[in-house]
């Protein structure tokens, strides 16, 4: 599906929370608007700020899938990581910190070239 940013009104949120609830019950109202999905471009990463004070970093690939993780780069303490180059390696997406080119996989956080390190994902949606 294709959707022309001036006509869409889908947000993008993040689950800021486990998806189920101490009783391993779905929690409904656990999932966060960071943007709107018009703001997501292919290949470019977004930078959003949590309400804890924590910053995220958004992408969206040319498949139309979103991605979400911490945009800390663990090697430095930076906030750079939305500001990375995207690509891919042996099918597996990732975007390179701009500091020091650590790739870290977006689907699960991992570092692809230090697998010991890694950065928190988050479960994302347009909805």
């Amino acid at each position: 599906m294709t959707l022309a940013p001036e006509t869409t009104t889908l947000r993008v949120q993040l689950r800021l929370t486990e998806p189920h609830g101490t009783a391993g019950t779905a929690v409904a109202d656990d999932w966060y608007a960071v943007c709107d999905l018009s703001v997501l471009l292919p290949g470019r990463g977004v930078a959003a700020l949590l309400p804890d004070g924590r910053q995220v970093a958004l992408f969206l690939d040319r498949t139309g899938r979103m991605y979400a993780i911490d945009n800390r780069d663990p090697f430095t303490g930076a906030a750079v990581l939305s500001r990375g180059l995207t690509g891919s390696h042996q099918g597996r997406p990732f975007v390179a910190s701009p500091l020091l080119k650590q790739r870290f996989d977006l689907a699960s956080g991992v570092c692809l070239d230090d697998e010991s390190v890694r950065v928190t994902t988050y479960e994302v949606r347009a909805h």
